[in-house]
């Protein structure tokens, strides 16, 4: 959701299916993590969605900054991005500690402002 806001790519992960969601998001996290993931965890992908998959590096996140979004990724917005985006649930940044990140201070700067 926030990489559709912020790169204005509403939905940023279109599949046409689930499997195809999948291919969508490892060819922008790419494989490698992926796999580590399925290796960790043990999980197992039929043949054909490792096909499907294929092989794909993980891309930079200007790959997708442009002319249109360039004002909404702040450095803070890509990092807070990059620790959302992260395939094993256990390495991602959990909601409390997000909701912690630089990237709100202008929210809660607000919220105090109107406190005072």
């Amino acid at each position: 959701m926030m990489a559709g806001l912020i790169f204005k790519r509403e939905p940023f992960f279109k599949g046409k299916s689930n499997p195809d969601q999948l291919v969508k998001i490892a060819k922008v996290l790419g494989t490698h993590d992926l796999k580590k993931y399925l290796d960790k965890y043990n999980v197992e992908l039929e043949d054909e969605y490792l096909e499907e998959i294929g092989q794909h590096s993980r891309k930079t996140w200007d790959t997708f900054i442009n002319d249109r979004n360039a004002d909404l990724c702040s450095d803070d917005a890509i990092d807070l991005l990059s620790k959302l985006l992260v395939y094993d649930h256990a390495e991602r940044i959990l909601p409390k500690d997000a909701m912690k990140h630089k990237y709100f201070d202008i929210v809660r700067d607000c919220f105090d402002e109107n406190m005072d």
